[in-house]
């Protein structure tokens, strides 16, 4: 077993902190979690596909399911004036993002698209049914993590990606990436 332990020493909150992870250890796990994650969002997004066709009716949900919470001044005006957009997005976004993970391709875009619809689906949870602590937080903190450590550089597209001319020439698109 390799024991390439990586020392990181940083200031958080004014506080210098060290911190240790395992490198090896930590890539696989990236890899679970980025793995995991897109498998979530392509069988959701998939699966809204096939049962309600193209476009998946959000209406009733932005509408009425979401109000009185965080999110229902946005969710609201988009039912009542372009409710066209989240029923396309939703459900091709989440395969888009869940095919993203999977491959590892444009990982950290894909992993903020999903934060964003983790973000939505956290705070426009009306009843709190479950308590704050919820499945749809871990989503968010998951989507979070993947972007934050760059997990499609390990076992992903976007490691070959990184080292093409077009990327090279344009390093901004690394941040796309990870």
């Amino acid at each position: 077993m390799s024991t390439n332990t990586r020392h990181v020493q940083t200031t958080l909150f004014g506080r210098n902190v060290s911190l240790e992870f395992d490198g090896p250890w930590a890539g696989y796990w990236l890899v679970f979690l980025r793995v995991i994650a897109g498998w979530w969002f392509l069988a959701s997004g998939l699966g809204k596909i096939v049962e309600y066709g193209v476009f998946y009716d959000a209406h009733g949900w932005m509408m009425f399911g979401a109000e009185g919470t965080l999110v229902y001044p946005i969710t609201s005006w988009f039912a009542a004036n372009a409710v066209w957009l989240p029923n396309l997005l939703i459900p091709w976004g989440q395969t888009a993002i869940g095919l993203g993970l999977l491959v590892g391709c444009l990982t950290r875009l894909a992993a903020a698209n999903g934060a964003f619809l983790m973000f939505f689906f956290y705070f426009g949870n009306a009843d709190w049914a479950n308590g704050f602590v919820n499945g749809d937080l871990f989503g968010l903190l998951l989507f979070v993590t993947v972007a934050v450590f760059g997990a499609g550089r390990v076992f992903g597209l976007d490691a070959v990606l990184e080292r093409t001319e077009l990327v090279e020439n344009n390093r901004w698109l690394r941040y796309l990436m990870g």
